[in-house]
Order: structure tokens, then sequence, then C-alpha cells
């Protein structure tokens, strides 16, 4: 019934039927309904008077409105860490093939089954997986788990006691989750507001709401009522849960409580699961890709060896070696250590990397969402400008303005502050402003209040000559002077005066600039006898104007951003003068600006299309923040988010990366993925750098690696089709592939051209099937030319006396046809083996850069390095005892001859693939 009653009079009020707000929750009714209607009325709509509720109606107010507490996000369990650690799409199919080599080199050789015996035992397949596995999943969940839980941090923020007035006591200190809707709060200085609140009764109250609302100001609270407000935010009559009290006392009503506050609200959407990244989304995708290729060639494989071999056990084991010599095993360890790599170069900048993937995410963005107050401003008020009548600095305006400031014993606000602090800041430069609280006393004082919207000192100097000094809000400032002060005389104020002062504070404010006006009056009531009736027939001497300003590094790094392909958007819930000020402040041209209030009028569509070309947004709620974040991703953007409020937290979880800044709430740097600890902005170009250097290297491996390794597997199917012989046995084959994954260790410290760096990069999971396509069959060229060389010239000259492998029957028998025959098989996949490493190590270098490799763009010192020992080592195996183990026998010198040409032209002819599948697709990586 309630419900409808709410929903009836809100129906009813003809402002509210034209109104833009979107009532999306029961609580912004409650809020809207209580901020337009009598207070008699809403104490009564609570069932609730001045006097509290009884012990009854708080039971029933709990029954019905529900308890004082925001829901909390669910805690991720240890399995649930650990399985988003080790487990996604890629390390599933390694997960597979290990259990598979478990059974096939393992279990079935130790129970003899299948024609194994225990001498087949070999385990090194499913160490070499597994241990990659652990390795990079251990280090992934030991990095994620340091970061905390946001909507518990949040909630920590929320006082745990509050004082009301219940039936039979006037004011006592209950528990937060005590408090119901209807109960009458008391509010004084330096308190958390409990819950969200319609204000009865208020003096000089005011309240600082910037982490919710991104207002660089604090916003003072009345009970008067209220008309319709674009935004539920705008209401001057209702504080919100989780904003403070600066100055002043209040009694207000509970209207909201828990979920159902703004707070509540917030903090659900914080606690929802992170959205789908463009890096997790990338890595599935590409793993994905090679799971399909796995899951053609495997079987081709089986099948073709099965049927040509007759022996189906073999073809099986051989099968499984081919899917794991087409999986780059070292993936995520590769991923893992260059973006963990990236943590640590960050973590010299002083910027702490809460999430690894977030590395990636960096680099990628081509659009930067950042909040304004706090994040790319200060978050402080400066005093800008101290002007005369006449528009120009005058010292003694600024004189005057802080014998106000100092003297008064009220509560002193920013302004206040930034008076004194510009005052210190040039007296070295002016000695009239010198030691002004030691030659000036005060004498009386007219504290600020909200009807008069002004505040007097009464000062005396040395000489016994007494002052009254007043500042406040330029129209209430006029009101009480009758002159003006200008080039040293003091005029009548006349109506065209009047009409040019408000004309340049009107040109101020639609610069940002929030100004107060500054008069004085010489020998005013005798001492003791000051009251607001002397506020009267002042001099008006100037203005002062005041800005939160852009922290110094603002406009270089929106420079250096640009440069490097990432546009900036700015999202505030400031007002648009203000914004559009900082902006010009920080060189961020405003072609086009949008309000909270016509995103609210538009579908997802038309705000796709104008957020495209919009610069700069304001007056947002945080669900709008959140929502134009989401549009952007939407429309294939790769977003960034940097904020430091709880207003911000929601856009943070919905961007790709969220980026919290030094002077953040804790809620806001528990929200986000990377957290900014000194005011230098710059580092976002370094981050972002470091984030292309990151993804560079970890497709380098996936591409070098996935086509080298096509390739191989395209020879052998060719091989086990043409062949006799297995042109390399499984053992084999996985050496080739540790070695040369080993060698690919050094990729994250590999050096990236600067040309590549200029560009946002995204993954693209196609274009890693077509790169295999292109070029892994490059080098099966030169495998089949081995194939070729190895079984018509090389072994028949070296082991048979000339006689090919297929007639070696016709000319031995028994024993001597046995060596002979093994002999063959073992000089050809050492040969094999030798030249697939060559082949495989220099398709590092040259696939690393479209340029030519060594000359143009060189490779890190130790990649170069760990290449060239991988090779090294490779090579020196057939010669020793390892390799007589492993199947292989001593091969001559003369091999070398051949296998130099073959390196060469191979290198040649990848090259010229390359150039021109870079013509083709435009890009390498």
């Amino acid at each position: 019934m309630e419900n409808k009653k709410t929903n009836s009079i809100l129906s009813n009020n003809k402002k509210i039927k034209q109104k833009s707000l979107n009532l999306n929750s029961e609580g912004n009714k409650i809020i809207t309904y209580a901020s337009m209607t009598p207070i008699n009325e809403v104490l009564k709509y609570l069932n609730t008077n001045l006097i509290g509720l009884d012990s009854e109606n708080v039971s029933k107010s709990k029954e019905k409105y529900g308890i004082n507490k925001v829901s909390k996000e669910k805690k991720k369990t240890l399995i649930k860490m650990l399985a988003e650690a080790f487990i996604n799409p890629f390390t599933c199919i390694l997960f597979f093939l290990a259990i598979v080599s478990a059974f096939t080199d393992m279990i079935f050789p130790l129970l003899s089954l299948f024609s194994s015996t225990p001498d087949d035992f070999d385990a090194l397949t499913v160490i070499i997986i597994l241990t990659m596995v652990i390795i990079s999943g251990t280090l992934r969940f030991i990095q994620e788990n340091r970061s905390g839980n946001a909507a518990e941090k949040l909630l920590s923020m929320i006082t745990t006691t509050c004082t009301v007035t219940r039936k039979g006591e006037n004011r006592i200190e209950i528990p937060l989750d005590e408090l119901v809707v209807g109960d009458i709060v008391h509010l004084s200085a330096g308190d958390m507001i409990p819950a969200d609140i319609r204000i009865i009764e208020s003096k000089d109250l005011f309240i600082t709401q910037s982490s919710i609302t991104g207002e660089s100001e604090p916003v003072e609270k009345v009970s008067k009522l209220n008309d319709v407000k674009t935004s539920i935010t705008d209401y001057t009559n209702i504080a919100y849960m989780g904003s403070n009290v600066i100055s002043g006392t209040a009694k207000a009503v509970v209207v909201c409580v828990g979920d159902n506050t703004l707070f509540g609200n917030m903090t659900k959407a914080i606690a929802k699961e992170a959205v789908e990244t463009s890096f997790t989304k990338g890595v599935n995708e590409v793993s994905w890709v090679l799971i399909r290729f796995m899951g053609v060639m495997v079987p081709i494989v089986f099948f073709i060896n099965g049927l040509t071999k007759g022996n189906w056990l073999s073809a099986f084991l051989f099968g499984i070696s081919i899917g794991v010599g087409l999986t780059p095993e070292m993936l995520p360890m590769i991923v893992t250590t260059c973006l963990a790599k990236g943590a640590v170069f960050m973590s010299k900048k002083k910027t702490i990397v809460k999430n690894l993937n977030s590395i990636q995410n960096f680099g990628a963005i081509d659009i930067l969402c950042t909040d304004k107050t706090g994040t790319i401003t200060q978050d402080k008020v400066a005093l800008e400008y101290h002007l005369n009548i006449n528009g120009e600095d005058d010292a003694r305006v600024l004189r005057h303005a802080y014998l106000n400031s100092y003297f008064q014993t009220g509560y002193k606000n920013l302004m206040d502050l930034a008076i004194i602090k510009k005052t210190e800041e040039e007296e070295e430069e002016n000695k009239t402003l010198l030691d002004l609280s030691e030659n000036y006393k005060k004498i009386d004082e007219i504290p600020f209040d909200f009807t008069r919207k002004r505040l007097t000192t009464v000062v005396e100097d040395k000489k016994g000559k007494t002052q009254m000094v007043t500042k406040g809000a330029v129209e209430e400032m006029l009101s009480i002077c009758s002159y003006v002060e200008s080039d040293g005389e003091v005029l009548e104020k006349t109506k065209e005066l009047e009409k040019s002062i408000l004309k340049t504070v009107e040109e101020l404010n639609e610069k940002g600039f929030r100004v107060l006006a500054l008069a004085q009056k010489s020998n005013p009531s005798p001492v003791g006898e000051f009251d607001e009736k002397d506020e009267c027939n002042m001099v008006l001497m100037g203005y002062l104007a005041f800005l939160d300003p852009p922290k110094e590094t603002t406009s270089k790094a929106i420079k250096a951003l640009k440069e490097y392909g990432v546009s900036t958007k700015i999202l505030t819930g400031d007002n648009e003068k203000v914004t559009r000020t900082v902006c010009r402040q920080v060189g961020l041209e405003v072609k086009n600006m949008l309000l909270g209030s016509d995103i609210d009028k538009m579908d997802d569509e038309t705000l796709e299309n104008v957020s495209e070309k919009t610069e700069v947004f304001a007056k947002l709620t945080p669900k709008q923040k959140s929502r134009i974040v989401s549009i952007l991703r939407k429309s294939n953007h790769v977003v960034g988010f940097m904020g430091d409020g709880i207003n911000d937290a929601q856009a943070m979880k919905s961007a790709d990366i969220g980026i919290s800044v030094d002077t953040a709430v804790d809620v806001a740097k528990e929200s986000a993925d990377i957290i900014l600890l000194e005011k230098d902005l710059m580092v976002l170009e370094k981050g972002i750098i470091e984030g292309r250097k990151t993804y560079a290297n970890m497709i380098k491996y996936i591409k070098m690696t996935a086509s080298s390794n096509f390739g191989n597997m395209f020879s052998v199917l060719a091989a086990s089709a043409l062949l006799p012989f297995l042109p390399m046995m499984s053992i084999q084959l996985l050496l080739l592939n540790l070695i040369y994954d080993l060698s690919c260790s050094a990729i994250p410290w590999d050096n990236v051209d600067k040309e590549f760096l200029k560009i946002p990069r995204k993954w693209d999971a196609s274009s890693v099937g077509k790169f295999m396509l292109w070029i892994g069959p490059t080098s099966s060229i030169f495998d089949f030319t081995t194939y070729i060389f190895m079984y018509f010239i090389f072994c028949p000259l070296f082991v048979s006396n000339g006689i090919l492998y297929n007639d070696l029957p016709n000319y031995f028998h028994g024993a001597e046809l046995i060596k002979i025959q093994a002999s063959y098989i073992a000089m050809f996949q050492a040969g094999w083996f030798v030249e697939s490493m060559w082949s495989q190590i220099f398709v590092i270098h040259m696939i690393r850069t479209p340029k030519i490799p060594f000359i143009q763009s060189r490779a890190s010192t130790s990649l170069t390095a760990i290449t060239t020992l991988g090779i090294g080592i490779l090579t020196i195996i057939p010669f020793t005892k390892l390799g007589e183990i492993l199947g292989f026998i001593a091969l001559p010198a003369s091999y070398f001859s051949y296998l130099i040409p073959c390196i060469l032209l191979y290198m040649i002819l990848a090259t010229s693939i390359k150039k021109a599948y870079v013509r083709h697709y435009g890009e390498l990586l």
C-alpha cells in the first residue's frame, strides 16, 4: 500500500512528470518525494514524528524497509581464486595433454599395457607441461591475491554509531546498523552521514560529497523544499550516506537505509564481477584458435600414421606428441612473465599494479576516460585572482581578504585557507603583506550565515585605526555597498558601475571561477556594538576568484597520450563551467559537451553515436559514468577509466582498466587495477609504453611459436605419409620444443620497435591463424628439402653406401640390416633435429620485427645470447652421449655445408613472405 501511495504522489505531481530524472530504484522515488514534500507530510508518510520512534515502530520499520547494512561483495573462496589463476581454455588443454601423457608414457609402461614395457617409462612430457602451468599460475595467484575487497573497504569508511532521538530518549548513540527509516538523526561537524536523510532543520550545514558526486566544493544543505532536479544528487534538503559534515549542525529524518541508499546502490555496482577485459577476451580467443588447429591436426596425424605404419598405439602416442608439439607450452609462463616484468617496471615508477592483466590493457587503451576533481586537478581550492574593480591584480585586495579570513574564528573553509596560503606565498615579493597577523588585532566579528551569505571581521592596526572587512557572495555584497573603490578613489556606486561589476563577475563565472566580493569600511561603530546593521554603506574593493587547479603534469600527460593514439574524455560530476575552464587550462579542446540530464534522454544507440564525438561529459551520476564507459567499449574501443572517488568506482569496474590516483579515497583505490602513487601523471605515458611492450612480446611469442610449431607439424604430417619411418621420435620432438621454449624465455625482455609503440594494440585471434598459415609452411619448404637431402643424398652417402632406405632389405639381412636401418634413421633424425632447431631459432629474430633483423632492428642482448646458446646446445646434442640415448648418431662435418646455405635461403624467403604479409594485412604483430 505504501509503495502505491508513493507512486501515486509522484505521478500526480506535474513537475515530476516533466522531469528527466531516471527513477530506477525505490530509494530514488522516496528521496524525490521527500525532497519536494513538506516535512510534516514526510514524517507522516514514514510513520514517525519529531519525538522519535518507539520500539514497536522501530521493529516495523526494520521489517518494512530493512536494516541499515549495505550488501557485501561475496568474498572469493580460496578454491575460486586458485581456479581463476590456473584455469583458462589454454591451460585446460595443457592439463588434458598432461593427463593423456601420464597414461601413455608413465602408467601404461609401468603396468606393461598395450605392448609397453617399463623401459618405455618417460615422465618428461608431463613434467614440462605441469611445471609451466604451475609456475605461471602461482605467480598470477600471488600477485592478484594482494588486492582487497572493494565493497568491504567501502563499508569500513562508515562510522559505527550515530546520534538519534527515540521516544523517551532525546539524544542517544546507537550502532549504525540499528538505524531505521523514520529515525530522527542529529548531525554536527565531523560526522559522516549514516543514511540518506531529509533535513528537518539546519544551521550553517556544509557537507562535502565530492567523493560521491565529483563536486569540488562543499555544498550547503537546508530544510527548504526543492523543486524538480535533473539529478538526484542536486536536492539541497537531502544528505547522502557516505558524505561528511564539514561545518554546522542539523536535525534530519532517515528516508532510506542500506541497499536502498545512493551509497548502497553504488556499493552493489562495485560488488559485481568485473567485465571481461580486452586482455582476457584476447587470450581466450587465441587459445581457442590454437585448440582448433590441434583439433584438426592431431586426428589427421593419428589416422595417417595408423594407416601407413599399421601400429595404432604408436600412431596414438605420436598424435599426442603432435598435440604437445603444436602447443606453445610456455605460453602461460611467457604471458605471466611479460605481465610481471611490466608490473615490476611500473612499481619503480611508484605505481601499484593490482591486476597483472591490466598491464597489457594499459597499452591497449585507445580512450582514457577520467574524472576531473582530484584526478586531473589537485582537489583543493586555489585563489587564482585577487582583482580590483577594474579587473587588475591588486595586493590591497589580497591584504584585506587575509585580514578577514585569518582573524575569523569560525570554520575556516577551503577558500579561507586558499587566501591565507596565497598571501604567505606573495609576502616576500610584496612587503605590504608581511606580518599582517602581528600588525593587526581582531576587535570583533559577525559570523557567516546562510541568510546573509557573508562574513565580517573588525580589525585594528597599531595606530588605532579600525576597519570592518567583509567578504561574501557577490549579489549579497552589492546590496550592502554604497561605494566602490577605483584607481585610489572612492566613488558612489551607480547602476552603470553595478552592471559593469556583474558583467566582470559573470565572465569569471563563465570561465569556471567561483567569485567572492570584498568590501571594507573604516572606523565603524564603537567596539562591542558591532552587529549586522553595521554591514551597510560599505566600499566595494574587488573580487576573489577561486578554482581547483589542474595537476602540473596534466597538460603534458594529455598531450603525450594523444601522441600515442589515446584520446582523453572527461567524465565528471562537477558543473559544466568549472569543467570547461579546467579543460582549457590543460589544453583539452572542448568541441562538444554533454550533461547528465542530456544523457538520460538518450537510448544506447544515440549515446553511442554522440559519445564518439564528445570530449567532455559533466554533471554525471556514477551510473551515467559507467554507462558511457560501457557504450564506448561496445563501440569496439579499449577503455581506461581514471578516478579518485566513490562515484568513480562503478565506472572503473566497467572499464578494461581502472586507474586510481594518489589522492583517491580507499574505495576507488580498491576498485582500481592500477594505482598511481605520485602526482606525476606522465606515468600514464610510461604505463602505456610498457603495456604495449608487454603486448608486443606476448604476441611475438604466440605468433612465432605457433607458426614455427605449425610448420614443424605440417612437415611431420607430410613425412608421416611419405617416409617409411618417423622423421623424429616423440622424445626428440619434446626435447626440441623444450629447448626452443627455453630459448624464448628471454622474449619478455626483448626490444620493441618504436614505431610499434605509437599505436594502440588489441588482440586479434584471427591474425594468429593467418600468421600460422602464411609463415608456418615457409619453414616446411626447407624441412622438405632437408628430408630430400637427408633421405636421398646424405644418409645413403654416409650410412648405406649409396643405397636408399627402402632398398636396404635387398642388400642386407638380419642383424646387419637392423643396424644399418637404425643408423639411417638416427642420422636422418639428427639432421632434421638440428635443421629444425636452427630454423626455429632464426625465425624468432625474423618475426620479432617487420624490419630487416640484425640490421634495422636488433633483439635484446639477453634474447640474442639465449637463442645462440639454444642453437649451440641442440647442435652439440647429436655428438654426445645424450644424443646416443635419444637415438641420434654424430653428423659428419660436411652436413653444415648444406645447413648454412639452407638457413640463409630460409631467412631470405621468410623475410620476403613477412614483407608480403605486412603489405597484405598492414602489420606483422
